[in-house]
């Protein structure tokens, strides 16, 4: 079967930050796609400070793929939300720890609110299993 693969075309813009344009999935792969991670940390705590709960949302994206068996390799796409301004300089060092070369495709937005008041990141991940 074939593999994942990540792109940026080369007929438009590089992408702004440490992510690809293009995932490609190829067909027949299974498909995995997690609730949005959040800043708790095992004894459901949630950290006020923002770098807190990206800190402890890393851990728990491990987690939850360790829990199927999958790495880093396995996410397509990426979807963060965030209340706040993110700082991106300590983000990118999770980030890059996380994601050595293989981007996977992201999108990010910034909101009022998420689902519970002291929240203020969240990260969805699609992963895929060839």
């Amino acid at each position: 079967m074939e593999n994942i693969t990540r792109t940026s075309p080369k007929n438009m813009p590089k992408p702004v930050g440490n992510y690809s344009h293009i995932t490609r999935v190829p067909k027949g792969a299974s498909l995995l796609v997690t609730s949005g991670q959040i800043g708790t940390d095992m004894s459901g705590n949630v950290p006020s400070n923002l770098n807190d709960q990206i800190k402890n949302t890393f851990t728990n994206i491990k987690k939850v793929l360790e829990s199927e068996g999958m790495t880093e390799e396995n996410i397509i796409k990426v979807n963060i939300w965030a209340t706040e301004e993110i700082d991106w300089d300590y983000f990118d060092s999770l980030w890059d720890e996380l994601f050595e070369t293989a981007y996977p495709s992201m999108t990010v937005a910034y909101i009022t609110a998420l689902g519970l008041p002291e929240l203020k990141v969240e990260i969805e991940l699609w992963c895929a299993e060839v």
